[in-house]
This record gives C-alpha cells, sequence and structure tokens, in this order.
C-alpha cells in the first residue's frame, strides 16, 4: 500500500471564488477604457440590448450595450464599421469569458464616417429615395413658408431677413437641436409634423419647407445625414429646401430634398421671389399690353378707313334697291292675274281630257259586263246539262257504301243472336280478365241494352283445351 500524501498549505478555492475574485481583479483594473475595433456579429436582441465583438487582425472581444446605453450611443451600430468604444471590462463567470459593458461609441475617424456615409447612400440610392420622380416642383410664390432649424442661431435671422428684403411671407418655425443626440430625431418629427397639419385648419400648412442649419465639421453635420431624417425628406408631401451647412457641405438629406440651397440664405432667395423684379416685371408687361392694344386699335381703324373708301356710299345702296324693290312689286302684282288665267285655262284642258277619259272607261266596264254575262250564261248551261248525270253518279256511289257499311256494321252479328258487353263508361268488354264482383256493365242485344252486375261468385274461367269451343259463364 502506497502511503498517503503529505498535507498542502496552499488554500482551496471554489469556482465561484475563483470567478468572483477574477471578475473583481478585471473590473478595478479596467473600470473605464477606451477600446478601437472593428464591429463584428452585431444583434439587437428583442429586449434592447446589443451584443457584438470588437476585433483587429489579431484578437476578438465580446461587448455588451446595455439598453438604457444603447440608446444614447448616438450613431447605429453596423457589421465592419470601425468605432471607439468607451466603457468597462468585466467576465461573465457562466462562460468563463471576459467582455466590455459599451456606454459610448464613435466612430474611428473621418475616413469610417466617410464610408459609413457612403454605404448609407448607395443602400437609401437603391431604394429610390432619391429619384427625380419623387422630388416636387417649388411653387412659385408661397403663402406660408415652414423652418425647421433652432431657434436661436443666425440662421433663421439670414432667412427671416432675406424674405423681408425679397419677398415679405408668412413664416412658420418648427424650433429643433440641429446637433447631438436627439437632433436627427427632431428633425424628423419637425418634418413630419408640418405634413400632418390640415389645409385650411387654425394652423396654416406651409407650401414649403426649408430644412437649414449653418456650417460645422462632418460630425456636426451627421444629424442630417441620418437615415429617418432621408426618409422623412423623400415621404414629404410638401416641397421641401435642404440648406445645410456651407456650399461645400453635403449631407444625404441634400439627395432626397425637392431642391437643394448652399446656404440658408440662398434657400430665401429660392423660395419667394424679389417683388421689384416682379413690380417691374408686371409694369412692363402692362406697357407692352397697352402698346399692343394701342397698335391694333390703330390698325384696325385704317383697315376701317380702307374698307369705308371702297365701300359705295349706303345712300345709293338704299336707293338701288328701292328700285329693284319697286320693280319686283310691279312684276308681283301683274304675275297673279297671269298665272291665274294660265291655271284656268289648263284646268279647261283638263277637263275636257278627262269627260273623254271617263268615256271610254264606261263604255270599257260595259264591255267587260256584258262579255262576264255571257260567260256566265254559257257556264249555266254547261252546269244545267252536267248536273244531272253527276247527282246519278254520286246517287250510286252512296248507296254502295250504304250496303257496304251495312255488311260491316256490327248490328248485323246482333241479329244472328251475339250480344255487345259494355263497362261503365260505355267501352266494349273484350277479356275475362275485366269481370271484377260489382262491376256494372251493359248488355246490348238486337232489339235492345239490358244493365247487368257481375256477381261475387264471378270467377275468371279456366283456359279450355284446345279446340273446346263452348262458351264460358258470364255471371
Amino acid at each position: 500500500m502506497s502511503e498517503p500524501a503529505a498535507p498542502s498549505n496552499v488554500p482551496e478555492y471554489t469556482v465561484s471564488e475563483v470567478s468572483q475574485a477574477l471578475r473583481r481583479t478585471v473590473e478595478e483594473a479596467y473600470a473605464f477604457v477606451r477600446v478601437r475595433g472593428e464591429i463584428s456579429g452585431f444583434k439587437r436582441h428583442s429586449s434592447g440590448h446589443l451584443y457584438f465583438a470588437l476585433k483587429d487582425a489579431e484578437a476578438v472581444m465580446d461587448a455588451v450595450s446595455w439598453r438604457g446605453q444603447a440608446v444614447k450611443l448616438g450613431i447605429a451600430p453596423e457589421d465592419g464599421m470601425e468605432v471607439i468604444c468607451t466603457g468597462r471590462l468585466t467576465t461573465y463567470p457562466g462562460r468563463s469569458k471576459y467582455q466590455m459593458v459599451v456606454e459610448r461609441m464613435e466612430l474611428a475617424g473621418q475616413g469610417a464616417l466617410l464610408k459609413l456615409l457612403e454605404d448609407r447612400k448607395r443602400r437609401l440610392a437603391a431604394e429610390g429615395l432619391f429619384d427625380a420622380a419623387r422630388k416636387k416642383p417649388i411653387p412659385f410664390l408661397p403663402e406660408v413658408i415652414g423652418v425647421v432649424t433652432s431657434p436661436t442661431g443666425a440662421v433663421i435671422r439670414d432667412i427671416l431677413h432675406r424674405l423681408r428684403d425679397r419677398f415679405p411671407r408668412r413664416v412658420l418655425l418648427w424650433p429643433v437641436a440641429v446637433q447631438g443626440e436627439g437632433a436627427a430625431a427632431q428633425v424628423a418629427a419637425a418634418i413630419h409634423g408640418f405634413n400632418a397639419l390640415a389645409p385650411g385648419g387654425p394652423i396654416p400648412r406651409p407650401d414649403v419647407l426649408i430644412v437649414a442649419r449653418g456650417g460645422g465639421s462632418l460630425e456636426d453635420l451627421m444629424a442630417f445625414n441620418e437615415e429617418v431624417v432621408v426618409r422623412a425628406a423623400a415621404a414629404s408631401d410638401i416641397p421641401l429646401i435642404s440648406a445645410v451647412g456651407h456650399e461645400t457641405d453635403t449631407t444625404l438629406i441634400d439627395f432626397a430634398a425637392s431642391l437643394r440651397a448652399p446656404t440658408p440664405t440662398a434657400a430665401a432667395e429660392m423660395a419667394v421671389p424679389v417683388r421689384a423684379d416682379l413690380l417691374v416685371q408686371v409694369a412692363e408687361q402692362g406697357a407692352r399690353l397697352v402698346g399692343c392694344l394701342t397698335r391694333g386699335l390703330d390698325e384696325r381703324r385704317a383697315r376701317v378707313d380702307h374698307l369705308f373708301r371702297a365701300l359705295p356710299h349706303p345712300r345709293r345702296i338704299i336707293e338701288d334697291c328701292t328700285r329693284r324693290l319697286d320693280d319686283r312689286a310691279e312684276r308681283l302684282s301683274n304675275a297673279v292675274p297671269t298665272l291665274l288665267t294660265r291655271r284656268s285655262v289648263e284646268l279647261d284642258r283638263l277637263s275636257v281630257r278627262l269627260g273623254h277619259a271617263l268615256d271610254k272607261a264606261r263604255q270599257a266596264e260595259t264591255a267587260r259586263l256584258a262579255q262576264g254575262r255571257l260567260k256566265l250564261d254559257q257556264a249555266g248551261e254547261r252546269l244545267a246539262a252536267v248536273m244531272p248525270r253527276l247527282l246519278a253518279e254520286r246517287g250510286r256511289r252512296l248507296e254502295a257504301t250504304a250496303k257496304l257499311l251495312e255488311s260491316l256494321s256490327y248490328k248485323g252479328v246482333l241479329e244472328r243472336g251475339y250480344a255487345v258487353v259494355r263497362d261503365d263508361a260505355g267501352h266494349p268488354v273484350t277479356s275475362a280478365e275485366a269481370a271484377k264482383a260489382g262491376a256494372a256493365w251493359t248488355v246490348e242485344f238486337k232489339d235492345g241494352s239490358v244493365g247487368v252486375t257481375v256477381g261475387e261468385g264471378a270467377r275468371k274461367p279456366r283456359k279450355g283445351t284446345p279446340g273446346d269451343r263452348r262458351q264460358g259463364s258470364l255471371l
């Protein structure tokens, strides 16, 4: 038997004790760290927590952002995005892993931010949000202009000053934050809010919107690159002018807007025309209209004068017409008697012709009637000659038919001692099968008919043997 091992002075720990000790050590040593890496395996849980991994060329570290901190990150994490995360390290005893609890997140450098914007622009363009067919035309002279910008900046003052110089219009300001956390949601809500106003309501619905902000860095303008703002601008039923940053600055809302202005002041210039220019243009158009009317009247007056000289004097025309009228009246007064005389002569001639025609017609009718009477007499003579023979022939045929009928009649059979039996409907009874007890029959003899009733003892006669001509009992 082997000897028992010597007791050791090394203390024993449970797995939980070791895990908790490691957790305290890691959390105390790395309570605040900033880690740069590329996001991989990003997943947003239904609870709102964010799970992902940070990796570089040689290592991978798990990371988590709890729901309360996830809504404050300021950017939407995506796979492949290079970021700088600020937070603390901790361990997960259940799987012997360590992970980083992320409290803040920012893009790692301007290059990564530009790549993010380029990818987002390409994705939104593929959805058709930047198509020219979606853009609404800017009205020539809007009655109400809605402005989405900061109420304390110089942008709103520049817009109001420029509108007052060009063409004063009613302006509705929707105050929003133009940078920082929550700015994108406020801008999108302002665009949706202006579109939700009912036409003719207590608050007038703008005819055009201006989304404006002054210049700044790429990070300062990020609120206008957010997807929620771009989608709100593309879905706006009110024409929208984007005026974010200076002339060299470009944001994604510029591609979704109906029109892009290089500066907020330029947006005000695009929204309304110059009132003084319009007054000058109206005056010029009025002067041209008056000149055109004057020249038109002069040309028509000259044409009337020319036609007046070319036409004969009206008095001469009236005199000629008067002479023609007198001549027509005289001819008309003479024409009536002449016409009546001509019609009277023609009527006499037609009367004579009609008398001759009537005489000829009477003569022809008399001749036709005489000929018809002659034919009728001849036909009567022929009929009188043929009728006796015809009657004698018909008498002989009738006598022969009567004899034939008499020879075929059943009356002759009755004379020889036979009888005819009929049922109550008057139909002849020809079969013994019809003999039913109580049936009322009629028996016809040569000198009359007798009613009989079939007795209760009546039965069907049995069929006789061949050659048996004896008659069965009737009753």
